[in-house]
């Protein structure tokens, strides 16, 4: 027997037995698909309603303007014919190569054969140009409310981008080429891949982004020294052990959100905001907040602040013997924070030396990105899944976040990982976007209604722990930090928050990227820049193009800023006291618990 003969007889005994592997994967298949949720209709998409108004917008612009239709076909279709006579001419030259590709870069075409090989060109430009055409056509829609055209555009895109011919095994290059390459071996681990999600999920398609195993919180993640000094039904209260000899009197405490935990702070040495505050001589306490079951349904945003904030800030108090603390909220945490300042401010209670807000949006007259979310449609759906279930499933936040990037965040893990067959990478901050919690169904719609569509806070006030609180009720001095290009906290809307709170002392900074990169941005890297502007009379844009550009991390700012009003040096505290003896060790138990601790 020859050599090759040997090979060929391994390579196709390798074959086939991934198409044994491949036949008892589809059968797990098929067992993860029925065993899938049922997911409401209202909760799958916007309703028939958006797709109606713009169907009848562009009928009457045919019956009105037909020369600008048919000018906008006549020049589709001249492309589209342009782009086959041209891959037909290279072939006929006897050429196996593409045309010319006047097509924009694009990352999810990075591959050489999308621009060399000429059926994959040729599939790839035509994608390109049907995308141009559909883009073109909804822009020149006439007589949608903008706000509905904003949603059309945004879910137009989402079905755009699922049909990217780099999502479909067919017609993606690469994903055939390492099938080739590997005997089938890659779409086998692929197939695994898949099933395991499936399995991992109750039938539900979600890609897993990171390395599951890689990664254990209070081991590798969120390894900052410290100890549970104080715990109810809502939260843990973490005092962290001191890194300097001496501290600032008042102490400082960080309110995350509670759709997320709270270790987005704390991945690594290298990366954390928790340990970097201790280096610069604070005592840093921080909450944990429990991650709820059904049993929570009728927890609302006034039990957040009296039985949460207020709770915390008084046991920071008594631990530390002072009158005041510095707060910090994050995200929905420092909406939150500014109600709780206001609900303060009209019980007279001055225990809030300072805030500081990080990426916080207490002014939704323009949601941003997130709003195609906020329409009736969908809020409706979600207002009676969870006076079904009792919470707000950390499924549905996580999914609503992903398809706000759904090209990083869900088809590019699922080709790599289904297609390519690859593990999904050891990244923490990949391994935390995926360990979600839940929310209580009365908080949910409150924050939704209230907050999101009716915009009190910024408006006519929002009744909260039996006050009616503005923005204006928040008087402390403020620092926020908004993030040029954060998806979630729009960064114009967050600065326009800003300007309507009472206080006289009001510092804004913008930090380059987005919602978790523009925080988590630790000086040593010198990786986003941001800018400052003491002039906050400003409108938004006027605000950006006089602001002053400075490079690297906030971080450093925030602190001269927040160290003058942070007190006298005084030696460090160890963490509780008599009556706070340490309960557990950092980073807690409601972190790594299951809902409901």
């Amino acid at each position: 027997m020859t050599t090759e003969t040997s090979e060929e007889g391994t390579a196709l005994a390798t074959l086939e037995a991934n198409i044994t592997k491949i036949e008892d994967l589809s059968q797990r298949l098929i067992t993860a698909f029925s065993s899938k949720r049922s997911v409401p209709p209202a909760l799958q998409g916007p309703s028939q309603e958006l797709y109606m108004k713009a169907a009848s917008a562009y009928m009457v612009e045919m019956m009105q303007n037909p020369a600008k239709l048919l000018e906008h076909q006549v020049g589709y279709w001249g492309k589209t014919l342009k782009h086959y006579v041209e891959a037909q001419q290279v072939l006929a030259s006897g050429k196996l190569a593409a045309p010319e590709d006047p097509t924009p870069t694009d990352r999810r075409f990075n591959s050489p054969l999308w621009e060399q090989h000429p059926y994959f060109n040729f599939i790839k430009q035509q994608y390109m140009l049907n995308v141009e055409a559909i883009e073109q056509a909804i822009e020149g829609i006439e007589g949608l409310d903008p706000k509905e055209k904003r949603r059309l555009d945004y879910f137009s895109r989402q079905i755009v981008d699922m049909f990217s011919p780099a999502n479909f095994l067919g017609t993606n290059p690469e994903a055939l080429a390492r099938a080739v390459e590997t005997d089938g071996e890659s779409l086998v681990r692929g197939l695994e891949n898949l099933v395991a999600d499936l399995e991992r999920n109750d039938g539900e398609l979600i890609v897993t982004l990171a390395d599951r195993e890689a990664f254990k919180v209070g081991e590798n993640l969120a390894t900052t020294p410290g100890e549970v000094v104080y715990r109810n039904h809502l939260f843990e209260l973490i005092q962290y052990a001191p890194t300097t000899e001496k501290v600032h009197q008042t102490p400082l405490m960080i309110f995350p959100p509670w759709i997320n935990k709270f270790y987005i702070l704390d991945l690594k040495e290298k990366n954390s905001l928790i340990k970097w505050i201790l280096d610069q001589g604070h005592t840093l306490f921080v909450v944990s907040w429990v991650n709820p079951d059904a049993t929570y349904r009728d927890v609302g945003l006034g039990d957040y602040i009296e039985e949460g904030y207020l709770a915390a800030i008084r046991e920071v108090k008594a631990i530390c013997g002072t009158k005041k603390v510095n707060a910090v909220g994050y995200c929905i945490a420092g909406t939150t924070l500014s109600m709780a300042l206001g609900v303060m401010k009209r019980r007279k209670d001055t225990s809030v030396n300072s805030a500081t807000f990080f990426t916080t949006l207490t002014d939704f007259s323009d949601q941003g990105e997130v709003g195609v979310f906020l329409d009736d449609d969908f809020v409706d759906g979600i207002e009676a899944e969870v006076t079904r279930e009792g919470i707000l499933d950390s499924f549905y936040m996580s999914r609503t976040f992903s398809f706000l990037r759904s090209n990083d965040l869900i088809y590019g893990p699922a080709i790599k990982s289904y297609m390519m067959g690859e593990a999904p990478p050891a990244f923490d901050l990949l391994y935390w976007n995926g360990d979600g919690t839940n929310l209580p169904a009365k908080m949910a719609v409150e924050y939704l209604r209230g907050l999101c569509q009716n915009d009190r806070l910024a408006t006519t006030g929002f009744e909260v722990a039996g006050e009616t609180v503005q923005l204006s009720d928040v008087t402390v001095p403020v620092c926020a930090v908004a993030c040029e290009t954060d998806h979630i906290a729009a960064w114009k809307s967050s600065y326009r928050g800003v300007q309507k709170m009472g206080a006289r002392d009001k510092t804004f900074i913008l930090s380059e990227s987005g919602h978790i990169a523009g925080i988590v941005n630790p000086p040593s890297k010198m990786k986003y820049g941001h800018y400052t502007n003491p002039d906050l009379s400003l409108s938004p844009e006027d605000w950006q193009a006089g602001a002053e550009k400075h490079a690297g991390s906030w971080w450093q700012r925030w602190n001269d800023w927040l160290a003058p009003m942070s007190g006298k040096m005084i030696p460090a505290r160890t963490p509780g006291d008599a009556d706070h003896p340490p309960i557990a060790p950092a980073p807690g138990t409601y972190v790594v618990a299951s809902p409901a601790a």
